[in-house]
């Protein structure tokens, strides 16, 4: 199984790729990462010299750049942790949120469909899967009851939640228009 993991040389991002590459020395893992402000390719040190792993400097919004990559590679899974984070920051400049959250998860979207879909037969590959790691901020404010559920609806209340949310609500409308492999998960820290 080859995967492509976005945003590797973040901090949650790196985490799975440490445990990935270690734990599955028979999956060939692809760190494809811009490297921005969150990204740190120190803390990969340790994975670096491994057989089945590779990093690859690039952006999620850069199509071209991402179907080569595609056509190179030919993952089986792609898992999305690039995003452009903290409430702060999008509050400053929210272009560059909806440019990577937005726009680079519906590229990375697309490149998946050109890769595994098979639009005559309406079916997708066998074991082919994107999985879109996004954040609890999508829901808003905690509120009374404490926790969120899989159903709470989404309420976003900042340009970066707002960025996730529509990022997820794609990754949702490419399962339920093409019938995509996908999971999201809303991680909380």
């Amino acid at each position: 199984m080859k995967i492509i993991v976005t945003g590797g040389a973040g901090f949650i991002g790196g985490n799975f790729i440490h445990h990935m590459v270690n734990k599955y020395p028979e999956y060939d893992i692809v760190n494809l990462d811009l490297l921005t402000y969150a990204g740190n390719l120190e803390t990969l040190k340790p994975v670096e010299g491994k057989p089945n792993y590779k990093f690859v400097k690039g952006d999620i919004a850069d199509r071209k750049f991402v179907f080569d990559l595609f056509e190179k590679e030919k993952p089986d899974m792609v898992v999305n942790f690039a995003a452009e984070s903290h409430v702060d920051r999008s509050i400053k400049n929210p272009e560059i949120f909806v440019e990577s959250n937005v726009l680079g998860t519906v590229n990375l979207l697309q490149c998946c469909k050109d890769a595994w879909y098979d639009a005559a037969a309406k079916t997708w590959k066998e074991g082919k899967k994107y999985l879109q790691v996004s954040t609890d901020e999508v829901y808003g404010a905690l509120g009374a009851e404490g926790y969120f559920m899989e159903t709470t609806p989404l309420c976003p209340h900042s340009p970066y939640s707002a960025s996730k949310a529509s990022a997820d609500m794609f990754v949702k409308a490419f399962h339920d228009t093409y019938g995509m492999p996908m999971n999201i998960t809303r991680c909380s820290n």
